[in-house]
């Protein structure tokens, strides 16, 4: 079994700091309702809880041109 790390921190009510071993990403919303999520490798990703077992998830790419 692997090792791992991952750590969140809140910085202010609604917004967290999120790190892990590669990358971190900073998400912004309140505990119920729509959150967004802005990684260091370029993914944006919305998402919200819905009742019951039920999520929604959206995620995008930022295109890096060389």
């Amino acid at each position: 079994m692997p090792i791992t790390f991952r750590r969140s921190i809140r910085i202010l009510p609604g917004i967290r700091l999120n790190l892990n071993r590669r990358s971190w990403s900073i998400t912004v919303g309140p505990a119920n309702g729509p959150k967004r999520t802005y990684n260091s490798t370029g993914r944006r990703t919305t998402s919200m809880d819905l009742p019951g077992p039920f999520g929604w998830r959206h995620t995008s790419s930022r295109r890096r041109d060389s």
